[in-house]
């Protein structure tokens, strides 16, 4: 769709918290005939006689088609904060228009203006958005001496984080609230997560950005990104990929940025959350039987950081109906039932990676037959670890299981 606007049906245009616009556009928003954005936006600019001023609808993704449709023709403008393509409405304008019918110009992001005040670098520093998505996705990103700048959307958001950091270990997290950044009224409090998690929201400027910063001697568990994370990491009931085969799994799935695991059998969750875990783009949905097991594979996921992992409570093959296609598959459990098997092959996406786990010999059986007619890669593993034997050491095993792996 394309407008009066330089080509454009919408011109997305930057606005500080103090009511100064992006570089050159006071002329752009003063003549547009549609000024559009959020109700503070749209407060920080002064009317202008016959110019119709439009808050954004709500829900806003629906609305958005049929509004912009009913503009077709007139000069719109869109207010954002900052820059419209750091979690801000840019982005969702271009999903929902195409590329070719948005314009954005930006001014200095709240992301700048925060590494600024902290004198952080950009590439000392990751940024995590909570706009819209779990506070759990911040632990994802804990490591030793870890810088984070988490961009919020609402007042209880910073208790919420420091409750989240205390319960999985890290309390002494320093967690500095940067409020109404670039206003007359920008604010700054240092507390620690502890502290925070006590904090009530009507204490919190609406508005903000938390800097998160962890200690050098920070616990390290949850750090690695490196398949393989210790089995106790995972709450479970015995039904869990072990470390060593999980490695070992993952390493044939190869997780890719924004590619589709489909984690079937899930158990824990273990194999589906590690994968989320190699990048924060990929997405993993686990297909678990079991509620009680379904249940606790969401609880791992929100623990361990990746809290949109997707889980279906249902048996395979049948629940893997309607699913998005994936890019890899790992089945872990439930392998010998009817049709999962060939359902899993058939779903796959060109270039798609297939891992089977069996520790039965009927699940050896079919996954020899499958290595006969498709190829792959067939493999036993044997692990072996220390245990007290009297008041000496011995080796225990465990179960040998036979994994086969196979590239689409």
């Amino acid at each position: 769709m394309t407008g009066p606007l330089g080509g454009h049906l919408v011109t997305v245009v930057g606005v500080g918290a103090d009511g100064v616009l992006a570089a050159g556009c006071e002329a752009l928003v003063r003549e547009a005939d549609v000024l559009m954005g959020g109700r503070r936006h749209l407060d920080l600019v002064p009317e202008v006689e016959g110019q119709e001023r439009r808050p954004w609808p709500t829900p806003l993704a629906p609305s958005l088609p049929g509004l912009l449709e009913e503009l077709r023709g007139r000069r719109v403008v869109a207010l954002a904060s900052g820059d419209p393509m750091v979690s801000g409405i840019g982005t969702t304008l271009v999903r929902a228009l195409g590329t070719e019918a948005v314009r954005v110009v930006p001014a200095v992001s709240s992301v700048a203006l925060a590494r600024a005040r902290m004198r952080w670098s950009d590439e000392e520093s990751v940024v995590v958005t909570l706009v819209g998505r779990h506070e759990a996705r911040v632990l994802r990103e804990v490591a030793p001496g870890r810088r984070i700048l988490a961009l919020t959307s609402g007042s209880e958001t910073p208790a919420i984080v420091g409750e989240l950091l205390s319960e999985t270990g890290h309390p002494d997290a320093v967690i500095t609230l940067l409020g109404d950044l670039g206003s007359a009224a920008e604010s700054r409090s240092v507390k620690t997560a502890q502290e925070w998690a006590q904090v009530a929201a009507a204490d919190v400027p609406s508005l903000h950005v938390l800097a998160i910063e962890f200690p050098e001697d920070a616990g390290t568990r949850r750090a690695s990104w490196v398949a393989g994370l210790p089995d106790d990491a995972f709450e479970n009931d015995g039904q869990l990929t072990k470390r060593d085969l999980r490695a070992s799994a993952l390493a044939r799935l190869s997780p890719a940025p924004g590619q589709h695991l489909w984690d079937v059998g899930a158990g824990a969750g273990s194999v589906g959350i590690e994968w989320m875990r190699a990048h924060p783009s990929c997405r993993t949905t686990a297909v678990e039987a079991d509620p009680e097991r379904a249940a606790r594979v969401s609880r791992n996921a929100v623990r361990l950081g990746v809290p949109d992992l997707r889980v279906v409570e249902g048996r395979a093959p049948d629940a893997l109906a309607g699913l998005d296609a994936p890019d890899a598959i790992f089945i872990g459990g439930g392998a010998t039932r009817p049709g999962v098997l060939a359902a899993c092959l058939a779903a796959l996406r060109p270039g798609g990676r297939l891992v089977v786990h069996g520790v039965t010999l009927e699940t050896e059986s079919l996954i020899a037959e499958a290595y006969r007619t498709h190829g792959g890669e067939l493999t036993r593993l044997a692990v072996e670890s220390t245990h007290p034997v009297g008041t000496f050491t011995g080796w225990t095993p465990l179960r040998t299981v036979t994994q086969w792996s196979l590239y689409v």
